[in-house]
């Protein structure tokens, strides 16, 4: 029987097998935290501090960059406004010191009496004239238009030869005629003043007026009996 052959030739290596994603993330921890001790240990972490924090100091103190003024436009010139000239007032002279009166009467001045002033005279004001008064106008009864009769004389007056001047006083109205009448002087006789009346009371008028105006008014008629 034969016996198995042995080569004698080395064994290639066996390849290697790639490191996971959290091998390497762990690894990378453990090393900053080893570098990040060692730093405290030998005062690395302190200088660098002492440098940051000086530099963050400076930047504070820095003053920013100013913003950018844009320019301001020209203002328009102001229209100078002439002033008118002031009239100052006249200065008046400052009062001269009033001589103060003596009361004390001089030896040598004459002495007199001192009339007071005589009051002023009254004027004269002239009465405020009335208004006249409206022109009257008195009846009549001698028109020729109006050819009123003759008084007639009794008979029996004429026998007995009684004669005499009758005055009669009638109202006449606006329309020229008699209203009423009365005996303002008596002949003496009693036939005589009835005539009259009667007389009278049957003419016709020119009726009284008041400033034009036609008013009733009393007239005397006068009625003269006298013997031929």
């Amino acid at each position: 029987m034969t016996a198995p052959a042995f080569s004698s030739a080395p064994r290639p290596p066996a390849p290697r097998q790639p490191l996971s994603r959290n091998a390497v993330i762990a690894l990378t921890v453990v090393g900053l935290h080893v570098g990040f001790i060692w730093a405290l240990q030998s005062g690395l972490l302190m200088r660098a501090a002492e440098i940051v924090v000086p530099a963050e100091v400076l930047a504070q103190f820095i003053d920013p960059p100013a913003p950018k003024v844009e320019p301001v436009p020209p203002t328009p010139p102001t229209p100078t406004v002439q002033k008118k000239p002031v009239a100052k007032a006249p200065v008046q002279p400052a009062p001269q010191p009033l001589a103060i009166k003596d009361p004390t009467p001089s030896p040598n001045a004459p002495t007199g009496v001192v009339t007071p002033p005589l009051p002023p005279a009254p004027v004269a004001v002239a009465p405020v004239a009335p208004p006249a008064p409206a022109a009257v106008q008195l009846p009549s009864s001698d028109a020729d238009y109006l050819q009123n009769p003759k008084p007639p004389y009794p008979p029996i007056s004429k026998r007995l030869g009684e004669q005499g001047k009758v005055i009669v006083r009638v109202l006449i109205g606006v329309d020229g005629q008699a209203q009423k009448s009365e005996i303002q002087k008596s002949s003496g006789f009693d036939r005589l003043d009835q005539a009259a009346v009667a007389t009278v009371m049957r003419w016709r008028y020119v009726p009284g007026k008041r400033g034009g105006v036609p008013e009733t008014m009393w007239f005397n008629v006068p009625i003269n009996f006298v013997l031929e």
